[in-house]
């Protein structure tokens, strides 16, 4: 499944009752930052959207420092182009800040119906969607219910787990529509109030009555302004709620629903392969949201005076769809991989997972044969603030904490923008030795489809910004390895010796150097200064 996390779905869960906190900067970083009094200012508009690139010495603020890495390490130096595969939901080609950025494949002819190249894929000038027309589909677990029971573990985990989440997806939709009802309801009560449409939260607080029905919806508008700057926008997130609920129950979790059916293949059989098509947006654009705004993150061009600046320059977009509205395929992701590996791609970012994984042996293959092509898989974490090292996520490349099958497999975790105890995103997995780093991933503004950009957040958007940072230090570095360029990122990034919040539970802290394999959070800027040091021999890994 994409590895996403909506932007209400926190602040919703204990609606009025709490509101969010404001957007911070903190103060330069000490050496224990929990031990001293925080000031702390609002974030601009523009300083949000770019936060992931901010340098925590210079911004107090912990993103990745490629603005530094940009203006004192990389200047003007011209270093190869970097093809970055993009497996994800489709990617919209035709986005302003993309479409300068997206690979062609030079040995294919555009639209003859010929494999020209004879990859076993024809007229892929983009790369290849192997999901077809194919949008919806059910998590892995319902898929495994929908067999035969055969009395194992996994099937018995299985039923629990769609039992869970089926009353869970009930109790979601009914609550937002609860919600969404109690701020209809009140929104019109101001309304009328106000004598006029739109209203201000300055407007709300003045508010002095003893009239309980205008009490009351002052008190619910008030709660719903700490979330969001209009009531429009609040509604919209709350119709978002309902109808992410309503696929759950309609098609993750329908029994009846079998969204496979218009593919034509075997997604049992692994050596089935003549199946998908070469159109790598899919057939509806809005679906493509999630790989577009992960393929922005890497490499939406940079210094065009439009929308962003990705992390990357030198980059083309290889684009694999391969991950539908609901849990990828094993067959799909492993052949995905090794389409990424064969036709040139030196990264890969998988920003999507699943806890269910009943071919997983077929990815842990395709990774290993990634490995043999010398190609970077860069990994999103997940985003139900599990610990790994506890509980098996996939793709992965180790199973129960075994020795990992090869050495070019990077997962990472999601950074909040408050440095000090709330650094890491309250959504992120994290795990000593199942995460490798930490990079920003709450709140990053990215393109969406139309040539349009939004804020999103999951560690589905951590994953890309580090896929960026290792095409940056492959652009520039093209003789490290893949496995050299893993671990130079792990090795260069930025510690902390805070104790840090995880899952949002205050009373659920660990010290950050221990949530990681590296208790690093990327850096570009130094990443870059010591892949420039290993690449002369004057530093070992």
């Amino acid at each position: 499944m994409k590895i996403i996390k909506p932007l209400l779905s926190t602040a919703l869960s204990s609606v009025f009752l709490v509101g969010c906190g404001s957007t911070v900067i903190l103060p330069t970083p000490v050496e224990n930052i929990d031990s001293v009094p925080i000031k702390s200012s609002d974030l601009t508009d523009n300083q949000l959207k770019q936060w992931g690139h901010m340098d925590l010495v210079k911004d107090t603020v912990p993103g990745m420092s490629v603005t530094r890495a940009y203006q004192e390490v990389l200047g003007n130096k011209k270093g190869q182009t970097v093809i970055v595969g993009v497996i994800d939901s489709g990617v919209d080609i035709s986005h302003e800040d993309l479409d300068g950025v997206i690979w062609t494949n030079p040995k294919e002819k555009p639209n003859n119906g010929i494999d020209d190249d004879k990859n076993g894929y024809v007229d892929d000038i983009h790369g290849w969607n192997f999901l077809g027309n194919a949008v919806d589909e059910n998590l892995e677990f319902t898929r495994i219910l929908k067999k035969k029971d055969d009395g194992s573990e996994v099937y018995k985990a299985a039923k629990e787990e769609f039992n869970k989440e089926y009353a869970d997806a009930n109790e979601g939709k009914t609550r937002y529509e609860q919600i969404l009802q109690a701020v209809n309801n009140a929104d019109e009560v101001l309304k009328n109030h106000f004598g006029k449409e739109v209203y201000t939260k300055e407007e709300v607080a003045k508010i002095s009555t003893e009239d309980e029905e205008l009490q009351q919806a002052a008190a619910i508008i008030s709660q719903m302004f700490t979330i969001k700057d209009s009531i429009a926008e609040v509604k919209e997130e709350l119709k978002n709620g309902i109808e992410y609920f309503t696929d759950k129950l309609n098609y993750h979790l329908n029994l009846e629903f079998d969204g496979r059916a218009v593919v034509g293949d075997n997604p049992d059989d692994i050596t089935d392969t003549n199946y998908g098509n070469n159109n790598v947006v899919g057939p509806d654009k809005e679906e493509a949201k999630h790989g577009t705004h992960v393929a922005g993150i890497i490499a939406a061009e940079r210094n065009n005076g439009i929308g962003m600046d990705g992390v990357a320059n030198n980059v083309k977009i290889m684009v694999v769809r391969a991950v539908p509205n609901g849990d990828e395929y094993d067959k799909d992701v492993a052949l995905a991989i090794r389409y990424a590996a064969d036709n040139g791609a030196k990264v890969i970012n998988t920003s999507f997972g699943k806890y269910f994984s009943p071919h997983s042996e077929w990815v842990r293959d395709a990774i290993k044969y990634a490995a043999s092509k010398d190609v970077l898989i860069v990994n999103a974490a997940g985003n139900e603030a599990f610990d790994l090292d506890s509980k098996n996520v996939y793709p992965n490349d180790a199973i129960d904490n075994s020795a990992e099958v090869a050495d070019n497999f990077l997962t990472v975790g999601a950074l909040n923008y408050k440095y000090g105890s709330d650094l890491i995103a309250t959504f992120s997995n994290y795990g000593k030795r199942n995460v490798d780093v930490f990079a920003p991933g709450t709140k990053i503004w990215s393109t969406v489809p139309n040539s349009k950009y939004e804020f999103l957040q999951g560690t589905s958007m951590a994953s890309p910004a580090v896929a960026g940072v290792a095409a940056l230090i492959r652009s520039q570095y093209p003789k490290l390895t893949a496995s050299q360029v893993k671990k130079i990122i792990m090795a260069s990034g930025l510690n902390s010796k805070s104790n840090v919040i995880l899952g949002g539970n205050t009373s659920e802290k660990r010290a950050f150097t221990d949530i990681s394999t590296s208790g690093r959070m990327v850096n570009a800027y130094n990443a870059l200064i010591l892949a420039d040091k290993v690449s002369r021999g004057v530093s070992n890994l």
